[in-house]
């Protein structure tokens, strides 16, 4: 046996092991800890990052797709009542069109979060949806003679892909 002091475990009279000579001593394992392994150290805390503000034309458009969020979402409970005030020739696919519409909402109300953040995974979704909007508006204005609702539509959409294809807006999400 090694002498204590030296890096090395000893055993003492009683026939108990002592930690090693300049380490602390560490408190008793727990059964459980002992049997699954004990939870990770916490690591150092990260930095705070410093966050550019979003430049105006981003702002601009989280704002857009912000209100677009919303009147989508009061699309989804308009189609909610129209669907339990009413009697549907399929009441699963009436419900479940509202959901796909309030989930719709839901992301873009993510998205709109995303954009004022100028976080990198927002523009996609964004983009994407207002191609969406923009079939189903042209469809709604000019197929299903409602221009008073699809005309509005295609007008945010339009301002919504301009305001994200503005050099600031794109050079935002180069600098991150």
């Amino acid at each position: 046996m090694q002498q204590p002091g030296h890096g090395t475990t000893s055993v003492s009279e009683g026939g108990t092991v002592n930690e090693p000579s300049g380490l602390p001593p560490r408190a008793p394992r727990r059964g459980l800890d002992r049997l699954f392994g004990a939870a990770a150290e916490p690591s150092v805390p990260r930095p705070p990052r410093a966050r550019a503000d979003a430049p105006r034309a981003l702002r601009w458009a989280a704002a857009v797709v912000g209100l677009e969020a919303a009147l989508i979402a009061l699309g989804a409970l308009v189609l909610l009542y129209l669907t339990l005030t009413s009697s549907a020739a399929s009441l699963s696919r009436a419900l479940a069109e509202v959901v796909l519409v309030a989930a719709g909402a839901a992301v873009l109300g993510a998205a709109a979060v995303g954009l004022w953040r100028v976080a990198g995974w927002a523009r996609g979704p964004v983009i994407v949806l207002q191609l969406l909007l923009a079939a189903l508006a042209y469809t709604t204005a000019f197929e299903a003679d409602q221009p008073a609702i699809g005309l509005p539509v295609l007008l945010l959409v339009a301002a919504e892909l301009y305001l994200l294809a503005t050099p600031e807006a794109r050079l935002a999400y180069l600098e991150r």
